[in-house]
């Protein structure tokens, strides 16, 4: 599924929170899981998908993903759950 996609990983049900913009999220995802990102995902063990937004263009994704950065954790927290409040792991869901 190559298209742009703000994504947030977590270490796990509200532990550490990583937010990025990638234009194939299902490489990127799978990145994170096998430890190949290296650095701050890494570090902190963020590996689960538990929010993703699919984008027409990188340039609308990338502004997302600064509107989301530029959030309290607390908001963060409230988008993930307002799509998926038991934190489960998306990856199968962007894997079809």
């Amino acid at each position: 599924m190559k298209e742009p996609a703000v994504y947030i990983v977590a270490s796990q049900k509200n532990g550490t929170l990583y937010t990025r913009v990638t234009s194939d999220i299902v490489q990127r995802i799978y990145q994170h899981k096998e430890g190949l990102v290296k650095g701050f995902t890494a570090k902190y063990n963020c590996k689960d998908l538990v929010y993703y937004e699919l984008h027409e263009n990188m340039p609308s994704a990338i502004e997302r993903e600064k509107q989301m950065k530029g959030g309290s954790r607390k908001s963060k927290i409230q988008l993930i759950e307002s799509v998926n409040p038991t934190w489960r792991d998306l990856y199968k869901d962007v894997l079809f």
